[in-house]
């Protein structure tokens, strides 16, 4: 795997991703707050599949050099 998240789009999804739990856990949204999971799980990684599956990179630094 390799990573396709920036910085921002990580730390979006790993403040979103908390913030989702903590509603779910306290019952202010239902049970799809726990997808907030999937969220954290991401940003932790620095991978998104669907990113790999639709070809998009946010990490510039990231992407295949060729010359």
């Amino acid at each position: 795997m390799k990573a396709n998240t920036n910085q921002i789009d990580r730390a979006v999804r790993i403040v979103l991703g908390i913030v989702l739990i903590g509603l779910a856990i306290t019952g202010v949204i239902g049970w799809w707050g726990y997808l907030g999971v999937i969220a954290l799980v991401t940003g932790l990684i620095k991978f998104c599949p669907l990113y790999r599956l639709l070809g998009i990179s946010t990490c510039k630094s990231c992407e295949i050099k060729t010359e």
